[in-house]
């Protein structure tokens, strides 16, 4: 096993902002012949969107898989909701919603 650090750039994903599409490095783009591991940055000058066609230009970076959502700069701020992953916020919010539905149903085991 290598004691390299990864690069955390080159793990960014960056989302097409015409149709959505976004670029995986870990899976790399089967359609254009592009290898896994290839970061966004080192993809052909002329690499275009596989589904709509459109240039590099047009994606944006959206950061690495579980990463938080939202902007940086706002990461501190709320009750520490803002750091957690959309999967963490997923879980958090459904399970909040079958907790209450729980108490709710229990309601009718009253006399």
């Amino acid at each position: 096993m290598s004691n390299q650090a990864v690069d955390a750039k080159a793990l960014d994903r960056y989302e097409c902002r015409a149709c959505g599409y976004i670029y995986e490095p870990t899976k790399g783009d089967s359609k254009s012949d592009v290898p896994s591991g290839t970061p966004f940055e080192e993809l052909p000058i002329d690499w275009r969107c596989p589904i709509c066609g459109v240039r590099k230009t047009q994606f944006q970076n959206v950061g690495v898989v579980g990463s938080p959502s939202g902007f940086k700069e706002n990461l501190g701020y709320g009750l520490g909701v803002n750091r957690l992953t959309p999967g963490q916020k997923n879980l958090l919010i459904f399970g909040a919603l079958a907790l209450g539905f729980l108490f709710f149903i229990s309601l009718y085991g009253l006399q």
